[in-house]
């Protein structure tokens, strides 16, 4: 399978929610958009293996981790370049490296905390850029740290650290929805404080706006956490529909559109139609 476009029309949260589950083996490149026509952007490397992150990189060589293990002491240089003579087939060069007592487990964590956490999270700032994924490449041993990721996760991570939300705002939630859980039970994904109060209201009995009021948040945030908790599975949006109104209210306003209807049947059906057409437009080409 071969799946390319721009960030600009399939934002990078996406990508990962695709990727994870579906359960995709590959290599994603991520080439961002250059400011000089006559120098291609950098491209980025993201490995999967059946859904999860297995490493990541911007070297062509495949030697970004053993560079990062290199400076800071832990392997030589010398003894990092015959890596590829020492390790079994298939063995990825970091439980190499622990086997041999060179690498304790934290020292690896680490190790994939700054190789993917850090490097992939800074992807999510990208304005713009071409990305391109192919099934069954291989990531080279000297990038595999033996450790992985759920995409979900990383994506929490590097939304939560995002500044700039211009290339995401019109995938926001709008503030008259609501958000329903999808999920049975409590979710398994580590969620922070505020993404577990605003989990707390996912009944779709209220709206966005007034979630935010509620938390005393500013509306662009509640979206954005929202926002998240939809790009992972979590939830999603719904419309929403007051349910406030005193009972009796209700009774009459159905009460005089029956009657309003029956009297001129054809204006109030085709306003409605018009006005419900418009709004699933406007959610399709969200």
């Amino acid at each position: 399978m071969a799946i390319s476009g721009y960030l600009s029309e399939f934002s990078l949260p996406e990508i990962f929610r695709l990727l994870e589950q579906g359960n995709k083996t590959g290599r994603l490149s991520i080439q961002e958009r250059s400011q000089n026509p006559s120098y291609p952007g950098k491209i980025f490397r993201i490995w999967f293996k059946q859904g999860y992150i297995i490493a990541a990189g911007d070297r062509i060589d495949g030697h970004g981790l053993l560079s990062m293990i290199q400076q800071r002491g832990w392997v030589s240089s010398r003894f990092a370049s015959r890596i590829t003579e020492l390790c079994a087939i298939d063995q990825p060069a970091g439980l190499y490296l622990k086997k041999q007592g060179l690498l304790e487990s934290e020292q690896l964590k680490l190790m994939f905390s700054q190789q993917v956490l850090q490097q992939v999270c800074k992807l999510f700032e990208l304005q713009d850029g071409q990305f391109q994924f192919e099934a069954k490449v291989v990531a080279p041993i000297t990038e595999l740290t033996g450790l992985k990721a759920p995409p979900s996760e990383v994506t929490l991570a590097g939304l939560r650290a995002l500044k700039d939300w211009t290339m995401l705002l019109d995938k926001l939630p709008e503030a008259s929805s609501g958000v329903v859980s999808t999920i049975t039970g409590k979710p398994q994904l580590r969620l922070n404080q505020l993404e577990s109060q605003v989990w707390e209201f996912t009944n779709g009995d209220v709206s966005i706006q007034h979630i935010a009021k509620q938390l005393k948040l500013p509306l662009n945030k509640l979206q954005q956490v929202a926002f998240r908790l939809m790009t992972v599975g979590l939830v999603e949006e719904v419309p929403f529909i007051d349910v406030a109104v005193p009972p009796r209210k209700q009774e009459l306003e159905m009460s005089m559109l029956s009657s309003s209807v029956s009297s001129n049947s054809s204006a109030p059906s085709n306003a409605f139609l018009q006005s419900l057409l418009g709004h699933l437009k406007s959610k399709a080409n969200a």
